[in-house]
């Protein structure tokens, strides 16, 4: 069985695609399936993998992402009958418009995951461009879809409301779960945001709510680290000034090794997003042991469940509630919380086990049979 994978690009490394994309096909590799990923020449790969065929940008604004080398290269995997599946990883932009056309009229299996594009907020960023490229380009080439890779429940949900009726595979991000150490002794205790600094990341809310409880909390201090996204870190910095917080750190962007450290230090991982349609990070911060207290902006109900954190609504007050909880707690208690995370990333996100039932997806796709019970049809 061969299967070309499409993602715009894997060379941003705080975005989540550019981990969970090369790692989902290296899982799949892993049982047996013939996997090729096809991006674009962005820019400079740090690292060669052996799987990734690139393409260079073609004329045109450089966020369409036009390729007509990519868009030439799937018709002719295609035709000639070389792919049998094509899995699309994302939307709004070409290389997530040329698996569409390219399979048309064609034995070829397209499956597209839409990676949180779907999702109302994410709709709103951009709505006109985004409204226009769907009914010039991107809902026909939905529409060739034989299924559709939804990360979580949300993401089936906002799948059905465009209309969409093919089947919907359900199957998380997987996590490489790294050794457990002892967390270094860094002084306070440090409450954790890691991810693109954003408006959607909901970071203005956690300043507001973190200037409500740092003074009865004398021993933490909130550390915000990641990428800066058009300029919104200078805007939550004057924010941070403005509110006369005495403990918020502010990191750039932390890659591997040091973004390793910082979730370790880290005794609490906060997530205040208004839309995710995972969140990597989560899985990120409990795979090394630390607990989280996430919004209901991103899938992770199961926190609650498996003692690992808290699933919280969105907003200030809500925000506020949870810290004065959570803070309070004594370390051995929120330690315990955190392992619990781990194991339960352990346990039910290993990458083994979502290339094995992606490859039970692909395979039921070519040749039918009974419905494997992660995939949706109603």
């Amino acid at each position: 069985m061969r299967v070309i994978h499409v993602v715009p690009a894997i060379t941003e490394e705080a975005a989540g695609p550019s981990y969970s994309v090369p790692r989902l096909c290296e899982s799949l590799i892993g049982t047996g399936v013939d996997v090729q990923l096809a991006a674009l020449d962005w820019a400079a790969m740090p690292v060669r993998l052996p799987y990734l065929k690139t393409f260079p940008l073609g004329l045109g604004p450089r966020r369409l992402g036009v390729s007509p080398s990519m868009r030439r290269w799937l018709k002719q995997e295609v035709t000639s009958g070389r792919a049998e599946i094509i899995h699309n990883h994302s939307l709004w932009m070409m290389p997530n418009v040329y698996p569409g056309n390219s399979v048309r009229d064609s034995r070829c299996r397209l499956v597209v995951s839409p990676r949180g594009t779907l999702s109302a907020r994410a709709l709103g960023l951009n709505a006109l461009q985004k409204k226009i490229f769907w009914h010039v380009l991107q809902a026909s080439a939905l529409r060739a879809s034989a299924c559709f890779h939804a990360t979580a429940e949300s993401e089936y949900e906002d799948i059905r409301r465009f209309g969409f009726r093919q089947p919907v595979c359900i199957l998380p991000n997987g996590i490489d779960v790294p050794p457990l150490e002892e967390a270094p002794n860094s002084g306070r205790r440090q409450l954790l945001f890691l991810g693109r600094i954003h408006p959607i990341k909901g970071i203005d809310n956690l300043l507001h709510a973190w200037q409500a409880v740092e003074n009865r909390f004398p021993d933490w201090e909130l550390h915000i680290a990641g990428p800066d996204n058009g300029g919104y870190l200078a805007e939550m910095q004057a924010l941070a000034a403005k509110l006369r917080l005495e403990r918020v750190v502010f990191h750039g962007p932390l890659f591997g090794e040091e973004k390793l450290r910082a979730y370790r230090a880290a005794s609490l991982f906060v997530l205040p997003t208004h839309s995710e349609n995972f969140g990597m990070t989560v899985a990120e911060a409990l795979a090394v042991g630390t607990p989280a207290i996430v919004t209901k902006g991103a899938p992770w109900g199961g926190l609650e469940k498996q003692g690992a954190g808290w699933w919280i609504d969105i907003g200030v007050d809500p925000l506020v509630a949870c810290l004065e909880q959570a803070l309070a707690i004594p370390p051995p208690h929120l330690a315990e919380k955190g392992r619990a995370g781990r194991e339960w990333m352990l346990r039910d996100y290993s990458w083994e086990q979502i290339g094995a039932q992606l490859s039970v997806v692909y395979r039921w796709l070519l040749e039918g049979g009974e419905t494997p019970p992660w995939v949706r049809l109603d």
